[in-house]
């Protein structure tokens, strides 16, 4: 099994997805990745060598900002969006969302579900 960045990659699956469980590698980063180490994007990850586990390693410690460097980097971005009171800071603030999507019918994670009161009798007018 391989151990890559504090993760554990699965063993059945072939080395172009399984660098992807790794946080901030996609499958284009992936290709990119193994182009550089001239190895074959449909080995499985347990038939990788050491040697090429090393090197791969040795080029995401390199040249990424991966998992818990990228996390940080992230969690500081918002925090700070939030600090100087900036539209998607305080979208961010009020867990809306914050590109543009529209929020009277959809949202729903953030604005809550509907709560409906069953029987409730409205006030008679005078």
């Amino acid at each position: 099994m391989a151990r890559i960045e504090g993760v554990d990659l699965p063993k059945n699956k072939r080395i172009k997805v399984g660098l992807t469980y790794i946080y901030g590698i996609n499958i284009s980063r992936s290709m990119e990745i193994l182009s550089k180490t001239n190895i074959d994007e449909n080995i499985k990850v347990k038939d990788l060598k050491d040697e090429q586990i090393i090197l791969i390693r040795k080029i995401l410690i390199n040249s990424y900002k991966l998992e818990g460097d990228l996390r940080r980097y992230e969690t500081m971005n918002i925090k700070r969006l939030m600090e100087i009171g900036c539209y998607r800071g305080r979208r961010h603030r009020m867990n809306l969302p914050l590109r543009g999507q529209r929020t009277r019918t959809n949202a729903r994670t953030g604005r809550g579900t509907k709560k409906t009161i069953a029987g409730k009798k409205k006030a008679p007018r005078k």
